[in-house]
């Protein structure tokens, strides 16, 4: 994965130039009622009804998208949608998925060209070459690694409530910038190492279903240079739904939701 973000810029010239397939993955009445050109429509509730290899393979095929093209994944709910479905593609083995660094009210917001127009694609055949060393499961959660940090992405409430066993909490709203979906790389680096989070660390980050809060501090972990990232996908839902243990903060400071 070359890049984790990609400018505004960087689309407008891979539009014109062909060189990359961007992709929308709002609703579809959000998407037909304007999106960035040449915008291909991959909502998240589509991927999440089945996110088997086989399943994501045949929709991106159908996208025309195969492991070799250059994707760029754009929402409008401060990039967390967005950061689902890059995942996903990464860990079916896609060489080259990115970020918009804009959701598409910030891109319409600046004046840029939008489209109401859904443009023909050809099939393609994606060959997936699953990457599991950015996947984690409830087993390496019960039995971590040395050096591990357990992440989780929920706001404070949520943490405070009930929690896996060990994890601190960054809320996913610590991530955003007010002109972007993610920080300036080094200030989300300060946020991180004020937590003990190390370039060297293993870091696993969870949220509280499907993986969308956390597969937005995911990129910014990766953003930050934080490389041995993983995320627990199917993240607390699971977790409770296997009876596993949990712990709580019932006397924490609840009033204190910022953890900055």
């Amino acid at each position: 994965m070359s890049r984790i973000t990609s400018d505004v810029d960087t689309v407008r010239s891979g539009i014109r130039d062909r060189s990359l397939t961007v992709v929308d993955v709002r609703m579809p009445a959000e998407y037909k009622a304007g999106h960035i050109p040449t915008a291909m429509n991959l909502p998240l509730r589509t991927l999440l009804k089945d996110d088997s290899p086989e399943t994501v393979a045949r929709l991106a095929g159908s996208l025309g998208i195969d492991r070799e093209t250059d994707v760029i994944v754009y929402d409008d709910t401060f990039g967390a949608l967005a950061s689902r479905v890059a995942w996903t593609l990464e860990h079916m083995g896609h060489r080259t998925v990115s970020l918009l660094e804009n959701t598409y009210s910030q891109w319409s917001s600046l004046g840029l060209e939008t489209d109401d127009t859904v443009p023909d694609a050809s099939v393609a055949a994606y060959n997936p070459a699953m990457n599991d060393n950015i996947l984690a499961t409830h087993n390496d959660l019960e039995s971590p690694s040395p050096n591990t940090i357990l992440l989780d992405n929920r706001e404070r409430l949520n943490y405070l409530e009930h929690h896996i066993p060990g994890a601190m909490n960054i809320p996913y709203r610590m991530l955003a910038s007010r002109d972007g979906i993610l920080r300036d790389p080094q200030d989300m680096r300060r946020i991180f190492e004020n937590r003990g989070i190390r370039s060297d660390s293993r870091i696993i980050t969870y949220c509280g279903s499907v993986g969308t809060l956390s597969g937005l501090a995911y990129y910014a972990l990766r953003t930050a240079g934080m490389d041995q990232t993983r995320l627990y996908v199917r993240s607390f839902k699971e977790w409770r739904d296997l009876d596993k243990p949990v712990e709580t903060q019932p006397d924490a400071n609840y009033w204190d939701l910022s953890a900055e």
